[in-house]
């Protein structure tokens, strides 16, 4: 990858530089971090001029490897305050290493509001006024964008929700044809792309540059090797079926299912929603309807779907565990059409789908609509792209929420709202969302996958777990795969030593690899650090460890003096 390409978004200035030795050895998250920490005042305004919406290719994006084409785009978080990365995928990915970029950094802010483009390709950077764009739904972005500059473009936009720089606010990405509304959608990075007056970016690759791969044979026999791997693996082959809905039916059964505002950790009619149940319902509807589709160019995992309705006209694509969750069972509402309508109601104003859930279930904590009133909330959800008081309420986050509704019950953490796994009945990921970088992010080192091999409700190894989780998601974040890649370097680690030499000529051992994700995590803690979002002050919720969660009645019960001393443990050599 052969630039860095910055947009100064006040005076237009575009200023591009070659990657220096220490840059080419950090991707994704890690470039994020170590910018984010050398360039940005950690106590800066996350939507004023000092900020910068930095977006990185992973490791190894301009490479054939499965899942490599995801994007990573981060900034300091308008919701905590901290260091935020969102690692999603769409084809923007490809395309911009297809072209040569390794980043695009996003600097200052407009003189005045304004609704730009951001067009890249491999010969010109330039912004382009959009005024036509302003206030529009993200797909009618996508439609105007596909109209004004041609179908195989890479495409990267906001909805009204960024432009309004609600702090609920994602940033969308789709594929090729317009299907999949892929979302970096945590910590509100949409906002900080709003605050740039940046309503869309464009990247042509009409244009292509020719990749400097070290050793391309050792590089492409690496990644048929992983593919190989992939394809026979039974859990991969499972996410083809049945997507990430796959774990709920247990999640539910394990009563960590968050139910009611957190209120309770089983959904009585959480079995509408089950994986299998997705997929038969997506099979006997047919149309547009199908499983097992890729969220990025050339993944071989493919666990995405296009979800239709009576008519086989699609809903939402992708229907996802974590949105499922937090827009269906935390709201009350059991009904899978209703739930895959609000999910595409938020991709479209361009919101989160887990703080938007959380949000709403904190809205009807306090009795502004009924728990279970899916027509109120999906009211609420046009209500956040028309800019409505309500609208920009729940359009600012659950913490917000809560604030201006006197709620107790927030399930937030560093104002970030709780993703599908209740602490209480998954004290790993409460570990996890008290003391990771990210807030609460299962993204950052989801200790779901631990639930059969360490008891979820007892305190034994969550802490020492989650430090090697958080490990393991600050490299595969920096690599720029995505975690179900995981199964290849298990079963063969030296292939991610292999995929070094092939793409950089860097002779690493696996151990040397991992543990540059725990200088990842240094980095982003010193940022958190001296923002003053440290996990010593920004806690878990009181409500966390005093309200025992149904059915296992049990509280977050992990002292603060044990979660602390989390970065005090050492990484763990053989594991990945």
């Amino acid at each position: 990858m052969k630039r860095i390409i910055r947009v100064n978004t006040r005076t237009g200035e575009v200023i591009q530089t070659a990657p220096t030795e220490e840059d080419l050895k950090w991707g994704g998250r890690g470039f994020i971090a170590r910018t984010l920490l050398n360039e940005v005042p950690p106590t800066c305004e996350p939507l004023g001029r000092y900020n910068k919406l930095i977006i990185s290719l992973g490791l190894f994006a301009d490479t054939n490897l499965s899942t490599a084409g995801r994007l990573s785009i981060g900034g300091k978080s308008p919701l905590t305050g901290g260091v935020k990365e969102c690692n999603v995928g769409g084809n923007a990915g490809k395309r911009l290493g297809r072209i040569g970029v390794k980043a695009l950094i996003l600097e200052d802010i407009p003189e005045k509001d304004t609704t730009r483009i951001l067009y890249v390709s491999a010969d010109e950077v330039k912004l382009i006024d959009a005024p036509h764009l302003k206030g529009k739904l993200v797909d009618e972005t996508f439609e105007e964008l596909r109209k004004e500059f041609g179908e195989r473009k890479g495409f990267i936009c906001i909805g009204p929700a960024g432009e309004m720089k609600l702090y609920a606010a994602g940033i969308a990405l789709t594929d090729d044809r317009g299907e999949q509304v892929r979302y970096a959608a945590r910590g509100g990075l949409g906002a900080v792309m709003g605050s740039k007056g940046i309503k869309a970016i464009v990247i042509d690759d009409s244009k292509t540059v020719e990749p400097d791969y070290y050793d391309a044979e050792l590089l492409n026999s690496t990644v048929k090797e992983v593919v190989k791997i992939l394809q026979e693996d039974p859990k991969s082959q499972n996410r083809r079926k049945y997507g990430t809905l796959d774990i709920l039916e247990l999640a539910n059964q394990a009563g960590l299912l968050p139910t009611r505002n957190f209120s309770s950790g089983q959904f009585e009619l959480a079995a509408n929603f089950s994986g299998p149940r997705v997929a038969d319902v997506i099979k006997e509807r047919g149309g547009c309807g199908k499983s097992g589709t890729a969220c990025v160019p050339g993944c071989t995992i493919m666990c995405s779907n296009v979800f239709p309705d009576k008519e086989g006209k699609k809903i939402v694509a992708s229907l996802q565990y974590e949105s499922v969750v937090l827009l269906g069972p935390n709201c009350g509402i059991g009904d899978l059409d209703d739930v895959a309508e609000l999910n595409h109601l938020c991709n479209q104003v361009g919101v989160d789908t887990i703080e938007c859930g959380a949000a709403i279930g904190v809205a009807m904590e306090a009795g502004v609509i009924n728990f279970g009133d899916a027509e109120g909330a999906k009211d609420i959800v046009k209500q956040i792209g028309q800019g409505t008081y309500l609208g920009r309420i729940i359009g600012n986050g659950a913490e917000f929420t809560g604030r201006a509704f006197g709620v107790r019950r927030v399930p937030a953490v560093k104002g970030q709202a709780m993703p599908a796994y209740d602490p209480r009945g998954l004290k790993g990921n409460g570990v996890l969302y008290a003391t990771s970088t990210m807030g609460a992010d299962h993204t950052a080192g989801n200790a779901f996958e631990t639930l059969k091999t360490v008891n979820p409700l007892g305190k034994e190894k969550q802490v020492y777990n989650s430090r090697q989780l958080q490990i393991r998601a600050a490299l595969i974040d920096s690599l720029g795969v995505c975690l179900f890649i995981r199964p290849a370097f298990i079963k063969n680690r030296e292939l991610l030593s292999n995929l070094y030499k092939g793409r950089y000529g860097f002779d690493m051992s696996f151990e040397e690899i991992k543990r540059t994700g725990v200088e990842v995590l240094e980095m982003e803690r010193r940022f958190n650090e001296l923002a003053g979002v440290s996990e010593k002050i920004k806690r878990m919720p009181e409500f966390m460890r005093e309200e025992p969660l149904p059915p296992n009645n049990t509280v977050f019960d992990i002292s603060q003096e044990e979660l602390e001393e989390i970065w005090n443990i050492e990484m763990n050599p053989e594991t990945f």
